[in-house]
């Protein structure tokens, strides 16, 4: 483009200058002059223009790194925060429940030892009682607090047993022949994540509810280990 102008320049010189003066011919060739300044001047515009954008290229790729270092970064510490919020949730674990959830009943005495099933379910954070089942399965291993009481009459003896998976940690028994009762137990248990907690009725023995929530069943997590 440059060139082109310089010969047109030139050829515009030759054409005219048979018929220019002196004083004419001076003032084309300094025209002529001036304008290589000017091209280089447009040089050195261009050459500042590209080192500048050389520069602001090279300073995107720098805050596109340190963006995508600090969206990582983000990403990694939301995970963290979602990863404690899980472990909090894990160790808020209580369950309060009651063998009927409505009217009153007798629960045996059957032929062979039973599974009791609370279904009357007060409370149960952490979702580790099973109301379908009566089992508690333990979330995380810590140290649990258990409890349980019982409501028998008349000449049938209550029993009811705590295990702790196909162990026998605890005994309620009472027998009055003509009275009513209410009798209960409770141990705190070092159990494993997802160690089973159950209550069972035993054989030839009998346990009643009512309205009033006579017998119940009971847990919390102390603290984890």
């Amino acid at each position: 483009m440059e060139i082109m102008v310089f010969f047109s320049l030139l050829l515009l010189v030759c054409s005219v200058s048979t018929n220019l003066t002196e004083a004419d011919n001076e003032i084309v060739d300094q025209q002529i002059s001036n304008q290589q300044p000017c091209q280089q001047d447009i040089h050195a515009v261009l050459r500042e223009m590209a080192v500048s954008l050389a520069v602001q290229k090279a300073q995107i790729m720098i805050l596109q790194k340190e963006n995508q270092d600090h969206s990582t970064k983000l990403d990694r510490q939301t995970t963290e925060i979602d990863q404690l919020k899980q472990q909090l949730q894990d160790k808020q674990v209580a369950f309060s429940t009651s063998l009927l959830d409505r009217g009153t009943l007798d629960i045996g005495p059957f032929n062979t030892d039973t599974t009791l099933i609370f279904k009357q379910v007060f409370t149960n954070i952490g979702n580790a009682y099973n109301p379908h089942t009566g089992i508690f399965t333990a979330p995380v291993r810590g140290v649990y607090h258990f409890e349980c009481h019982a409501y028998g009459y008349a000449d049938i003896m209550t029993r009811v047993e705590l295990f702790k998976n196909g162990e026998r940690i605890f005994i309620i028994l009472e027998f009055q022949p003509s009275h009513i009762w209410t009798s209960s137990n409770g141990a705190s248990l070092l159990l494993e994540a997802g160690d089973h907690v159950f209550l069972r009725l035993s054989a030839n023995a009998r346990v009643r509810d009512s309205q009033g929530h006579h017998t119940t069943f009971s847990g919390h997590l102390l603290f984890t280990m």
